[in-house]
């Protein structure tokens, strides 16, 4: 297969990074497919998309009159098998959960055509832990996005089993979506980025589990030594505490280290009273307007919220 036959993008999983994801391809001419377990999903995430497609015209990325024809290319499906009919190339964004996206990719596996290249955007695992599940190890890669309103990096990490040609045409693929693409030469739990911000993660979630400082003093530490208008407890709530939690929860069980345990039961009382971040208005902070975006927050003159 080369670049030029891919027309057809289907995205699995039409979350926060899917919706993201499905936006960029659509945005650079493709066709895209969402699919997820309901319609009523699939409505919302196709909502929203419109609602970042606004954005980007806010910002002067797109012209107006683009949008629509950009949305007019998104279309999403419940059905299994009218999603995977003529996929050219799959990107997965399902829960952090080698079983779960073992058994989607097995599932799409039997219906998608045998040309179909699969990828995952999977954040802390490598592709060799489902290759074999996926019932086409030679054409599945991870190609994994960071947000893509402020991010235009993608990583591209190969297992040993992925064919050289297919490794280089998700490089191909990576760039006609306007990305800048960092290619892994061996698998990495975290690619590049993600490896030194799961290390923030880590070390911040220690600092509040164990009571050393409050979440605004650990984000007002960071920011106002380097300089940046975010802190550890924010990016967190823009990744997603679910998400955050996933990931620090699997990792957590499988080392047994203490720390990391302690850090996933205090994300996990976010979780389990809703508070999930950006995505539902209140995480760490609250949301549209969080206290560290406010001009009084370094100085502490300005209360969380």
């Amino acid at each position: 297969m080369k670049l030029s036959d891919i027309r057809r993008v289907l995205i699995l999983g039409a979350g926060t990074m899917g919706q993201q994801i499905g936006f960029t391809c659509a945005m650079h001419g493709y066709t895209v497919v969402m699919y997820d377990i309901s319609q009523e999903i699939l409505d919302k995430s196709i909502s929203r998309m419109e609602k970042l497609g606004s954005w980007f015209v806010s910002t002067g990325r797109i012209a107006p009159e683009q949008l629509g024809e950009i949305m007019a290319r998104i279309s999403g499906t419940s059905d299994p098998v009218l999603a995977a009919r003529d996929a050219d190339f799959i990107s997965e964004s399902v829960p952090e959960d080698p079983a779960v996206k073992a058994r989607v990719f097995n599932q799409f596996n039997e219906l998608c055509p045998e040309r179909t290249i699969f990828t995952t955007n999977t954040s802390m695992l490598v592709p060799s832990m489902i290759a074999d599940k996926t019932g086409r190890p030679e054409k599945f890669a991870a190609l994994h996005f960071h947000d893509v309103r402020t991010s235009s990096v993608v990583d591209v990490m190969p297992h040993p089993g992925t064919a050289p040609e297919v490794t280089e045409l998700v490089r191909e693929f990576a760039r006609s979506i306007g990305q800048i693409v960092i290619t892994l030469n061996r698998e990495n739990n975290g690619y590049v980025f993600n490896t030194m911000l799961s290390s923030l993660f880590f070390s911040s979630l220690s600092l509040a589990s164990k009571g050393v400082a409050s979440i605004e003093d650990i984000d007002r530490s960071w920011m106002g030594v380097m300089h940046t208008p975010i802190g550890p407890f924010g990016i967190m709530d823009q990744v997603g505490l679910s998400t955050v939690y996933t990931i620090t929860d699997y990792w957590a069980r499988k080392t047994g280290d203490p720390q990391a345990l302690a850090n996933a039961a205090f994300l996990k009382e976010y979780v389990d009273k809703g508070l999930l971040g950006f995505k539902t208005k209140e995480g760490f902070y609250k949301y549209p307007n969080p206290s560290y975006g406010e001009p009084g927050f370094l100085a502490g003159d300005v209360k969380a919220k």
